[in-house]
């Protein structure tokens, strides 16, 4: 880190597998800006002192937030867009000069950006997790209608509270209940992260146009991803949200709209790193 440029980040933990830095610092280079995006590592107990000293640097822009800390961080921002009580989570937080910290969620917005691409019109789905990620992407498919959603999680309460929280008339399955035939699955856990336990899904009962989107992105080849494509299903890895949710934050950390017209150039950059 220097203190001569404009910098943004990225916190969480574990913080090392993220490839934030590298999407971020490939758009300021292809655009000639003079700023600097960074990966920290921010344990739950040290968020507030991070935003203490963050708050009085003049050159911190900002930062994205990633697990565990989608939720937490809401204590410490403001809310002008009413994301607390929309979506329930944080991935995007920014600082204005003197002023407050704003937080708000760039997930559903990144997450939908290849459904509506691929202009899919599907009707049920299925959201493995519930944790910020997932309450961003319950918004996010509520906002296209979609109202057959299941939750399946470890934790039943914890699923049946994020449907009750989007008034969402959804049901909850355990980890090793039968998925319904849906149009869509979704693992937005960190299960098949590296160093995390793999997510072994029997994907018979879904529908067989249905697609699976798998929003871990380390490794990108997930073992659900595989199992997936040998079912001939559609699969969209984690590298579309990822990059989807980047463009969005780049915007308000850098004031400058991302190169999308790169994003292959990108895709290839991340899969070598």
């Amino acid at each position: 880190m220097t203190d001569k440029l404009p910098y943004a980040e990225v916190i969480g933990d574990p913080i090392a597998h993220s490839k934030s830095p590298l999407i971020h610092n490939f758009w300021l280079d292809c655009l000639g800006i003079e700023a600097e995006y960074h990966k920290t590592h921010v344990t739950a107990e040290g968020l507030a002192a991070y935003f203490l000293a963050r708050r009085a640097d003049p050159d911190w822009l900002g930062c994205n937030v990633t697990i565990p800390h989608k939720i937490a961080v809401m204590d410490f921002t403001d809310d002008p867009g009413g994301v607390r009580e929309r979506i329930g989570a944080m991935n995007t937080i920014a600082s204005e000069t003197g002023g407050p910290l704003i937080g708000t969620n760039t997930d559903a917005g990144g997450f939908l950006q290849p459904l509506l691409r691929d202009k899919w019109k599907g009707e049920s789905a299925v959201l493995v997790g519930a944790g910020g990620a997932a309450r961003a992407i319950l918004f996010a498919l509520t906002s296209l209608g979609v109202a057959d959603i299941s939750i399946m999680a470890r934790d039943r309460s914890k699923g049946q509270g994020l449907l009750d929280r989007a008034g969402v008339e959804g049901r909850v399955i355990g980890m090793n209940d039968a998925l319904p035939a849906a149009d869509l699955l979704v693992n937005t856990s960190s299960l098949g992260m590296v160093g995390q336990p793999v997510l072994d899904i029997d994907l018979s009962h879904l529908a067989d146009s249905a697609t699976v989107y798998d929003i871990v992105y380390s490794p990108l080849e997930t073992n659900l991803l595989r199992a997936a494509r040998a079912r001939g299903l559609k699969t969209l890895d984690g590298l579309e949200m990822l990059i989807g949710q980047a463009a969005l934050a780049f915007d308000i950390f850098f004031d400058a709209e991302a190169p999308r017209d790169r994003d292959e150039e990108l895709r290839t950059l991340l899969l070598a790193a």
